[in-house]
């Protein structure tokens, strides 16, 4: 039998929504929703790039608007949801809030302290012990990080190689766009294709590019 309830997947597939909001800005793909008593009161998304703010991490935007909406720094009826473990920052603010529940998805083995790294949510000293459980649509939540990742990494490589070119003195031709309307031009049958012209000494016209060319199998760039 699951630990996790249909309403806790529910709650799990918000926060990967605002996760996803966080990519569309440029953010590590981290979301998070607050439930009390199983109404959803606040959401957030990492943010601290654009916000220009180190602690905008999406458990804390989520917990400010949380805060305010109920005017009390402690929540003691809430409940989390986040994407990714918590790091200590997070974990420790989730405490001195009175969460009785948090619950995240993907584990992080390099700042995860909700058991990956350290345990913080475990210590006897606290006065408060919140209820930690991950693993909830796991395979989905790492997955979001793994794609944006890989976009990152694939950004940069494109960027190395333009470096390299321009380092070495190569032209860099941005890459040729269909013709506009291209797909309804007429065909005709290759016996009645007349054969160009050719002057001696001048060179054919070289039409790879054109039939080789990625932009013409379309796709979209990064956000």
């Amino acid at each position: 039998m699951s630990e996790f309830s249909p309403a806790d997947e529910h709650a799990m597939r918000i926060a990967l929504d605002q996760a996803h909001n966080a990519w569309l800005v440029g953010e590590v793909p981290v979301g998070a929703v607050i439930l009390r008593q199983g109404q959803v009161i606040a959401t957030g998304y990492n943010r601290p790039i654009t916000t220009h703010d180190p602690t905008a991490h999406a458990e804390l935007v989520a917990l400010r608007h949380a805060a305010q909406l109920l005017e009390n720094y402690r929540l003691p009826e809430c409940e989390l949801f986040v994407t990714l473990e918590p790091c200590a920052m997070c974990a420790m603010a989730l405490m001195h809030a009175r969460f009785k529940r948090v619950v995240f998805g993907a584990w992080d083995p390099k700042t995860g302290s909700a058991g990956s790294v350290v345990n913080l949510f475990g210590q006897p000293q606290l006065n408060h012990h919140t209820l930690i459980q991950g693993g909830l649509l796991q395979e989905a939540c790492g997955q979001l990080l793994r794609d944006f990742f890989a976009e990152r990494r694939a950004v940069k490589r494109a960027e190395r190689a333009q470096r390299a070119q321009r380092a070495a003195g190569e032209d860099i031709l941005p890459a040729a766009a269909p013709l506009p309307g291209a797909d309804r031009l007429p065909t005709f049958p290759a016996e009645r294709m007349p054969l160009p012209e050719v002057v001696e000494g001048e060179p054919l016209a070289d039409d790879a590019i054109f039939r080789d060319d990625p932009a013409c199998c379309g796709g979209h760039g990064a956000s």
